[in-house]
């Protein structure tokens, strides 16, 4: 098995080097998909990585641009401000090898919060039950499936949400117990619960029809 981790990435400067850091083995494909990144992302991110993709702007976007750069038969989708565990490598093969098609990790936030801890529990088991991941739990997938399901459909929000279903659709989820560990700043920074409720609100409008154009602009203000 050979695995390609594919990071979307946009003005990650900050973050980029200590996320690609822990992603560096010889086994492992590492593709960096640049959506115009106005900062030093991509300068940093150079030494680091196997490729950078220049991509329009979206994370959907960027991460099929990446994932058409790539080479494995198995591919993982990492956010910047996430770092997977030292056993994630193990904790896939091990998946693949059990007959796992795709799937994700759970998810650990960090931060001071003391509410971080139990939303994140409530997110893996949400997750757990639903077989709905989200790209804060890094997802992974084969390339057959990947491409059977033509990439992540190329809308502005809930990309993680719209390939979880029509992967679920076709084969059950592995979820992973092992946690990746996410950033808590933009939680932090616009508060815990008014970022719950804002994301649940979102999701619902979702469910419901709602343009995922439309849901962006309320969503922008908080991915900032």
């Amino acid at each position: 098995m050979q695995l390609s981790v594919v990071l979307p990435v946009l003005n990650e400067a900050d973050t980029i080097t200590t996320t690609l850091a822990h992603l560096r083995r010889p086994e492992v494909e590492v593709i960096v998909a640049d959506g115009g990144s106005s900062d030093d992302t991509v300068a940093r991110a150079q030494p680091l990585c196997d490729r950078i993709v220049a991509a329009p702007r979206g994370r959907a976007l960027q991460m099929n641009a990446g994932a058409a750069a790539a080479h494995g038969d198995v591919l993982l989708f990492l956010h910047a401000d996430t770092r997977l565990p030292d056993n994630a490598l193990t904790a896939i093969t091990d998946a693949v090898g059990a007959g796992a098609v795709w799937g994700r990790f759970d998810v650990r936030i960090e931060g001071q919060h003391p509410l971080l801890g139990l939303i994140a529990r409530m997110m893996n088991l949400r997750s757990r039950l639903t077989g709905i991941a989200t790209g804060d739990q890094a997802i992974f997938c084969s390339r057959a499936l990947f491409d059977a399901l033509g990439g992540y459909a190329p809308i502005a929000l809930m990309e993680d949400i719209d390939f979880s279903r029509r992967a679920r659709a076709r084969f059950a989820p592995s979820c992973l117990r092992a946690r990746v560990t996410t950033s808590g700043r933009r939680w932090e920074k616009h508060g815990v619960l008014r970022t719950v409720l804002l994301m649940w609100r979102l999701r619902l409008r979702y469910f419901f029809g709602a343009d995922p154009q439309v849901l962006a602009l309320a969503y922008r203000p908080h991915h900032e």
